[in-house]
Order: C-alpha cells, then sequence, then structure tokens
C-alpha cells in the first residue's frame, strides 16, 4: 500500500504478499534473500503464520522531576503491567527518566549522566525483554541537547529520536534547555556512553528523524508539541505508509482543555487513517503545574481507549489490541493519500526483527470504538487541584495542611479542594492502593491507620481557622464553623484584635498619630493602612500556626498554609500584599470567580455541603472596614470598582487575545453595545488598565498556585510583563478617547439625518 522503499527481486514485487504488506517489503525481500530454505517455503509460512492484530500500551506515570530512583521504579512497574496484558509495545511519557519539570537543571551534567544511568538499568533489567520499550530523557549529541525518546528492544536502541518542535508558549520554556531537531528524514550516529556500549555492545545507534519497520507495520514518534503544529511529522509519515503513531506528551491541566487533545488525535487518524498512541505525565512534578494524565489509544479517527484524567494512581497502564488490516482498508479509499503516498520521500526505516502481533490471531478480540467521558468543569476543579495538593503534600513530607477560613467564596473552596482530596484518598484506600496508604500513613503518623471516611482524615490532614477582628460578622464567623464541622477539620477561632492594637500602639508612639478609617473621617490613605495591617496580621498568624499548631496537640511535623485568592483577584490586585494571599501554595489561584461559585454549588448537589448555600448566597466581602449596626457594608465588587464577571472578560482579552487598551476598548464597544455606551466601555477599560498597573507588582510575589486559567497573571513563567508602568497609559488612553469622540460623533450625525 505504501509501496517499495528500496528496489525488491521480482519474486516480492510479484506476490500477493508483497502488495498487501508494501510497507514491509524491505523485511520480506531480506527473508527471500536469506540462505535458510528456499524463497517458496519461507514465503509460504509467512503468509500462513503472520498476525494481523497488534497490542499497544500507553501510560500516564507520576514523575517527579530529579527523582531518578522513584522515575525509574514507576517506569518498570507500567513495562511490567504492559507485558502481562500482552502489549508488545509499550509508550512512556516525555521524558519521564529525569521527570519533565527539571527546567534549568537540564544545563548540568549530572540530568544527563543519571538518566544514562537509569537508562542503563532499563536495558539490563529481564522486565524490558521481549517488549520494544519506548522512553524519554535528554540526549547530548555532538554537545547540543536534545529532547529524545530512546526506543529499544532486548538490550539494543533501535533508535533515538529526538523532538523536532519544542513546546515554548505559556507555561513551556523548552527552547531554553533544548535545540529541536531540524533536519527532517535525517539520521546519524550517535556514539552512546560506554556504559551503555557495555549493555548494547553498540558502538552507535541511530539518531534522528526515522521509523521502526517490524515484521508486521512501521512505527513513526511524535513527540507532544508536534502533535499541534500545523504540519504535523504524523502526516508525512502516515502517507509514507507508517500505520502505528506514538505521542510521549507532558501536557498539563487547564479548565476546559481535555476535549481540545482528544479531538487532535482523533482527527490525525480520521483524515489519514491509523493508530494513534499518546501517553502523557500526569500529577505535580515540582511546580505549579498538574499533567492530567488522559492516555489514549486511537484508530481511524476512533477512541478505543481512555485514561483517567485525575487519579492517585502513580502508574495506569491502557492496552488496546487492534487489527492492523482495518487500518489498510480505511486508507484504500482515501484516494488524495494513495496519490500523496505515490510520491512522496520516504523515511529511513529502522528495520526490527520482531513483531506486534502473534502468529495465530484469529480468535483475538479487538478493542471497539467507545465515547469520550468528559469532565464538566466543576467536577475538574474538584479532581484536579486535590490530586495536586495530594502529590505536594505527601511529597514535602509535611503533616498537612493549615487554612484561613474566613466564610467567603473563595476559601470556602479551597476548604472544599482538601475536603475532595480526602475523598479520593479514602476511595484510593478502599480500591487496594497501597502506595496511598502508605503515604497517609506517613502524613499522620501513624503506621495502623487507615481513613475510612473523608470526615476523619480530612480532621487529621486540615486545621482551619477563623480569624476574627472587630469588623468580622457573626454570619462569616458561623458559616465558617459550620463547614469546618461537615467537612470535619479541626477548626479553631483566632481573635486578632490584640495584635493589630499593638501594632497601631507602636506607630502612636513613634508618631503621636493614629489613622482613622474613612467611616469615621479618616482618608484613603489611613483607610487602607488600617485595612492592610490586619491583613497581614493574619498572615503572620497563619504561618505562626501552621508551624506550632501540631506542636501545641502533641503531634510531630507542620502544616502547610494554602492561599485562596483567585485568578480574577490577582489580575486585578485585589489583595493586600503580604496577607493570608502569602501562604506556601494555593489550590484555587487559577480558578476565576464564577467558576468557584459553580463550584461551590457543585459541592452542594455531590458532596452534601449544605452550609455551603449560605456561602454562595452572600455577598462578597473582605470584611476590613468597620460594621455599621452590625452589618457589613464592604463589598468587593464595588471596592473594585468592576464584577467579577467582567474581570474575566478583560483577563481573557488581555492575556488569550493579546489585547492593549485600545483594542480591548475596540472589542468591548462591540461586546458590550447593548449594556454600555462607548463612553461608558472606555471608562470602564481605563480603570481595569490603571488599576492592574498600579497592583502589578503584587504579582511578583504571588503564591505557587495550581495553574487552570489560560489567563493567569502569574508572574513566575506564564505571563511575564513589567512590573513598574506608566500608570497614566496617556497615549493609549489618547487613542482611547479620540476613537470615542468618533463614534459619538457618527452617531449624532446618523441621528440627524434620520431627523431630516
Amino acid at each position: 500500500m505504501c509501496g517499495f522503499s528500496r528496489s525488491a527481486p521480482p519474486e516480492a514485487k510479484g506476490s500477493a504478499f508483497a502488495l498487501s504488506w508494501g510497507c514491509r517489503c524491505v523485511l520480506f525481500t531480506a527473508d527471500l534473500l536469506s540462505p535458510k530454505g528456499s524463497r517458496e517455503k519461507r514465503s509460504l509460512r509467512h503468509r500462513s503464520t503472520m498476525g494481523r492484530k497488534v497490542t499497544v500500551a500507553t501510560c500516564a506515570l507520576n514523575q517527579w522531576a530529579l527523582d531518578f530512583d522513584g522515575n525509574l521504579e514507576r517506569i518498570l512497574r507500567s513495562i511490567e503491567i504492559a507485558k502481562q496484558k500482552g502489549a508488545r509495545y509499550r509508550l512512556g511519557p516525555e521524558l519521564e527518566i529525569c521527570g519533565y519539570g527539571c527546567s534549568d537543571h537540564y544545563y548540568e551534567s549530572d540530568t544527563l549522566l543519571h538518566s544514562f544511568q537509569v537508562l542503563a538499568k532499563l536495558l539490563e533489567s529481564p522486565v524490558t525483554q521481549d517488549i520494544i520499550c519506548d522512553v524519554g530523557m535528554p540526549v547530548m549529541h555532538r554537545n547540543v541537547r536534545y529532547n529524545c525518546r530512546v526506543i529499544f528492544l532486548n538490550k539494543k536502541i533501535l533508535l533515538i529520536r529526538p523532538k523536532m518542535a519544542l513546546a515554548n508558549t505559556g507555561n513551556y520554556r523548552e527552547m531554553r534547555w533544548f535545540t529541536p531537531w531540524s533536519r527532517s528524514r535525517h539520521v546519524e550516529e550517535y556514539f552512546p556512553p560506554r556504559m551503555i556500549q557495555n549493555i548494547t555492545v553498540q558502538e552507535s545507534v541511530p539518531f534522528g528523524d526515522a521509523v521502526l519497520a517490524t515484521l508486521d507495520t512501521c512505527i513513526g514518534s511524535e513527540i507532544c508539541e508536534e502533535l499541534w503544529t500545523p504540519v504535523s511529522p504524523h502526516i508525512e509519515m502516515g502517507i509514507d505508509g507508517v500505520e502505528i503513531f506514538t505521542n510521549s506528551s507532558a501536557s498539563h491541566h487547564v479548565l476546559r482543555k481535555a476535549n481540545t487533545r482528544v479531538e487532535l488525535v482523533n482527527f490525525a487518524t480520521a483524515k489519514n487513517g491509523g493508530i494513534y498512541v499518546m501517553a502523557n505525565q500526569k500529577g505535580c512534578d515540582g511546580d505549579r503545574l498538574y499533567y492530567d494524565g488522559c492516555a489514549m489509544i486511537s484508530m481511524n479517527g476512533d477512541t478505543v481507549a481512555q485514561g483517567l484524567q485525575f487519579s492517585l494512581d502513580d502508574v495506569e497502564v491502557l492496552t488496546a489490541t487492534l487489527d492492523l488490516e482495518d487500518v489498510r482498508s480505511y486508507r484504500a479509499e482515501i484516494s488524495s493519500r494513495n496519490l500523496a503516498g505515490s510520491r512522496v520521500t520516504p523515511y529511513h526505516r529502522i528495520k526490527v526483527n520482531f513483531a506486534l502481533s502473534c502468529f495465530d490471531d484469529v480468535c483475538t478480540p479487538v478493542s471497539e470504538p467507545i465515547q469520550w467521558r468528559y469532565h464538566s468543569p466543576e467536577e475538574e476543579i474538584s479532581l484536579g487541584p486535590a490530586c495536586w495538593l495530594w502529590d505536594y503534600l505527601r511529597r514535602s513530607k509535611q503533616g498537612g495542611f493549615l487554612l484561613p477560613l474566613s466564610g467567603g467564596v473563595d476559601s470556602s473552596s479551597a476548604a472544599c479542594v482538601v475536603y475532595s482530596m480526602c475523598l479520593q484518598v479514602c476511595y484510593a484506600v478502599q480500591n487496594g492502593n497501597q502506595s496511598v496508604l502508605d503515604d497517609v500513613r506517613k502524613i499522620v503518623n501513624d503506621e495502623a491507620y487507615t481513613p475510612k471516611e473523608p470526615q476523619e482524615l480530612c480532621g487529621r490532614v486540615l486545621t482551619t481557622c477563623y480569624m476574627a477582628s472587630e469588623n468580622s460578622s457573626q454570619e462569616t464567623c458561623n458559616r465558617a464553623k459550620c463547614l469546618a464541622e461537615e467537612i470535619g477539620s479541626y477548626h479553631i477561632n483566632i481573635n486578632i484584635d490584640g495584635a493589630v492594637k499593638a501594632v497601631w500602639s507602636i506607630f502612636n508612639a513613634v508618631t503621636g498619630r493614629l489613622p482613622q478609617y474613612k467611616v469615621h473621617g479618616g482618608s484613603a490613605t489611613e483607610n487602607m493602612a488600617l485595612q492592610n495591617v490586619q491583613a497581614r496580621i493574619r498572615m503572620v498568624l497563619a504561618y505562626l500556626f501552621a508551624q506550632l499548631c501540631l506542636w501545641s496537640r502533641g503531634m510531630p511535623g507542620g502544616l502547610l498554609v494554602l492561599g485562596t485568592s483567585n485568578v480574577d483577584e490577582s489580575l486585578r490586585g485585589y489583595f493586600t500584599k503580604y496577607d493570608c494571599s502569602s501562604a506556601d501554595i494555593n489550590p484555587i489561584g487559577g480558578i476565576r470567580k464564577t467558576d468557584l461559585i459553580s463550584f461551590i454549588q457543585y459541592c452542594i448537589d455531590n458532596f452534601h455541603l449544605t452550609s455551603l448555600r449560605s456561602v454562595v448566597s452572600a455577598p462578597p466581602t473582605a470584611e476590613l472596614e468597620p460594621l455599621i449596626k452590625g452589618e457589613v457594608t464592604q463589598l468587593d465588587e464595588e471596592d473594585m470598582g468592576m464584577t467579577y464577571a467582567e474581570l474575566s472578560v478583560y483577563g481573557k482579552l488581555r492575556k488569550i487575545a493579546k489585547s492593549g487598551p485600545y483594542t480591548m476598548f475596540c472589542k468591548l464597544i462591540t461586546m458590550w453595545k447593548d449594556i454600555c455606551t462607548p463612553r461608558e466601555v472606555a471608562s470602564k477599560v481605563k480603570h481595569f488598565f490603571r488599576m492592574y498597573s498600579i497592583n502589578r507588582h503584587k504579582m511578583t510575589i504571588l503564591t505557587p498556585s495550581y495553574h487552570a486559567a489560560d489567563y493567569s497573571p502569574d508572574d513566575n513563567r506564564f505571563d511575564l510583563r513589567p512590573f513598574l508602568y506608566n500608570t497614566t497609559w496617556s497615549w493609549q488612553f489618547r487613542c482611547i478617547d479620540e476613537q470615542v469622540s468618533k463614534v459619538e460623533s457618527k452617531e449624532v450625525n446618523s441621528k440627524l439625518e434620520e431627523v431630516a
């Protein structure tokens, strides 16, 4: 079907076998010319015993940057499971040997050295025998670092395939550490380290853009980003007769992103036919990202195997048994593909004397198409940040979390995420996950403990505290207490008034003056300072109790402080620098307010946390200004001068649509034409950019947060911008004003014409 890649003898070219196995004619020719037996007998044997159903395995592994011992153990376990399931090819995630998130550690020769040491262990292991293993690691070739797949079989390296399109947007910075392989269809000699040569007895191995030709099919590799490029390698490979495409990824979770990945994979095989096998990393490997698994296998446009998106299992292996003839018959009707195949520039084929199919597989059942089941955004919020928290907790070896619980939507959402984590831990233990049970026992420092109910576990790993001041209402205090009781957290009440007054007594002793709230006649500066002291005292007390709370209860260890600012408040800068938003980690920092409100409703319906009804119905408030007749008067949206819904729109336009002030105004006058005049839109846009730029410096100290939004203002790596702006935006705002005048003038003229 894909033609002869090199000259074959007349016997092969004229046989039915050669016609139906065109992509394999090179190996068949080699058999015909071998001295063992007659050509006719060998041809008959091949035709009667060669299988057509292949079993392939992909996996999602919870790898950890630089955890070479743990990474090796998880890789070996995945290979062992793949073999138990009958697979003859095992694909793993991108850079699985060292862990994807090594960042600047990729510059270190140690990372290369230890990666090869792990590879040596894999090559020597009896677990890796009689299965093609496809693993990821960094490789230096001619003093250039490449992100590579190392494919080996029975202690022989078949191919080192370097990544050709590097991910270099958003959270990805691969061009900082690696160089893309830019020589399409080019293969060179690579001389592996002596520790590898001693095992493989290979002085050199192929390095470059090639495909594997086994006894029954042809396999080509893609690496993560290459699937997302406009001209993906699988297109040309498929035209050249490659039947199985593999993709090793390190793709992180973003709300509402899973369908994009699935559609790309299915579309890759729908237009060109073939089998597509995707592996992905899972879990938190050391930073803000959560890699969300979703390993999958697709054939001819249909998903045939779906992995979990969120799970506490460190190793998940997915297999599918598929009929190669289904690929060939699917392609037979695509005349445009066949015409392209007749003139394609062929890939270099690495001949592999190994088959993915068995000799007698007529009765072997094949995997059938399935319907992909997507999580709702609320389910994603419930599961993704919870899994991220679990990885961070167990790998940091801390005793749990401390959460300042205010009774509002944000802190209540963080509490629900921890509760969801406890639910998943209990579920994993009940399903026999020994690794999770071992980790739980280490965290709670009890070797005999087995969690049975999420509330019970929550009481051991989550401490919530309500930090009251004279400006706090009884309603928020009650909401925090009721939620803590429902989820089972260890709850404490703290009154911060004494500490706040002590700070102001120091200020008064030095200056002889005391500031006043605005409602008592004070200035805006005084009002803000009074609020900020309360907020910062709460941060100090949170860390104090996180460090000593377990000690005071006669228990060892410390607690991780959880932050509770959402992505919209960070974008606007609506929080006090070094207040309770300053924490160790923040499970909701990448999630917008409107999604958190929906998540709270989800928790009411699915976790039966009825106390949240009062939380979701209450207007958001910081409670930092005095109450009037016992009632809250300070409201977040009034303080910000914009709604949370508007903030989400601003965030998407600023980051995703790459809009500056003028472009944002131009887009919004049409988006909001039914609710705002052009002048009102201009005022809103100016206010947003003024406040955004004034507060941008706060992003430099933003608590590491779970990344879930494509418009996150995280200054660490995702959203790189100045933090000292000319906040007048004089040129930009003048352009907006000129456009407003033009629009208004046009509207006036239009009305005059109607009257005339």
